[in-house]
């Protein structure tokens, strides 16, 4: 009888102690980051992206990616991968669609077609690569392939969170369609730590949204009968 109060009582103390030990702190940190204009616009489509000092970042087995085509439009408007992506064009529209980009970092090219291509396009080279279609000339997407596992998109509030990120000295860039300067003209140095969010403020400027408008749907019938 003896032993078992002991052992109660050492079950009690223990849970004491355990409930009095502080929570548990994560290995790896994160970043909170947000971006607008020169107008103080929050700017939508921004990716941002964090870079190690020292050496290159190991990008893993990217998971594989869709632009989508609705509405004659490319969706999303700008698609963030990482190096090594493999992203299919579904084409959910009822009329053809021509994809293709001219563009250093891929040039590939999806002939008429609607539904989804048997193989999907994998990006192989980090950088810009700028999308359109041969039949429709006011659709316009990109996808931004990245050299390093850290990057995130910002949402509608200009705002963004990269999470997981291990702790350490990192270079946080910026880019956008219509920004002007080149990205490295954006490089914040930034120390990431355990626990707490690591946080950064942007402003980038931008140029004037040039894209043509879709035309009116009597035109598209037109180019389809054609």
């Amino acid at each position: 009888m003896r032993r078992r109060l002991a052992l109660g009582g050492c079950a009690a103390v223990l849970g004491l102690l355990l409930l009095r030990l502080p929570p548990a702190v994560s290995a790896s940190g994160s970043l909170e980051a947000v971006v607008r204009d020169e107008g103080g616009k929050a700017v939508i489509d921004v990716v941002v992206s964090l870079t190690p000092s020292g050496v290159a970042p190991a990008v893993p087995r990217a998971a594989p990616a869709v632009m989508d085509q609705q509405n004659k439009t490319f969706v999303p408007f700008v698609l963030p991968v990482p190096v090594g992506t493999p992203v299919a064009f579904p084409n959910r529209d009822n009329i053809r669609h021509h994809v293709y980009s001219f563009s250093p970092a891929k040039r590939f090219e999806l002939p008429l077609y609607i539904g989804t291509p048997a193989s999907p396009v994998v990006f192989d080279k980090p950088g810009v690569v700028v999308l359109g279609c041969n039949i429709h000339d006011w659709m316009v997407g990109y996808v931004y392939v990245a050299d390093t596992p850290y990057f995130a998109k910002t949402a509608g509030d200009g705002t963004v969170r990269l999470a997981d990120v291990p702790p350490g000295a990192y270079e946080a860039r910026v880019w956008h369609p219509r920004m002007r300067g080149e990205p490295e003209k954006t490089a914040k140095p930034i120390t990431i730590a355990a626990g707490d969010p690591a946080r950064l403020a942007f402003v980038v400027a931008l140029k004037p949204d040039r894209r043509a408008p879709a035309p009116r749907p009597h035109y598209e019938e037109r180019q389809q009968s054609g």
